[in-house]
């Protein structure tokens, strides 16, 4: 039961979601897992589906957007939570424009924050999210 509520917790079976080729499983992360109802997705990069990391700022980001459609099966319109981490924050321009282009109204909350660093040193973006599952 939930505290107060006199409502019971439901716990729904817990599903990893994956692709070929699956750009995480040399680490142990899974690309998406899927419980409740959510899709609760890894950070994605500006990697490609080999893990090399692509070009400048623009390209990464790209990069990372489209790997995050790619885990949510081809979609973005069922993301409602992103957390955007950037290591340098004069590219915010760049992200509101990138945030207009892949998504749509009503658009997603956000988190964007600058970090020291990613997992490595020549990542420049890392966008996670929690879209329902459809």
């Amino acid at each position: 039961m939930l505290a107060g509520t006199g409502h019971a917790l439901v716990m729904t079976s817990i599903e990893r979601v994956t692709h070929d080729p699956d750009w995480y499983e040399p680490y142990r992360i899974s690309l998406a897992i899927k419980a409740n109802g959510l899709v609760f997705v890894s950070g994605q990069a500006g990697i490609d589906e080999q893990g090399r990391t692509v070009g400048g700022f623009e390209a990464q980001a790209r990069q990372a957007f489209r790997n995050l459609r790619t885990v949510l099966g081809g979609s973005l319109d069922t993301v409602v939570k992103v957390t955007i981490m950037v290591t340098d924050m004069s590219h915010l321009d760049q992200i509101v424009r990138l945030r207009e282009e892949y998504f749509t109204p009503p658009y997603p909350a956000d988190t964007l924050v600058q970090v020291a660093g990613l997992a490595q040193s020549d990542w420049l973006i890392e966008i996670d999210a929690i879209a329902v599952d459809r």
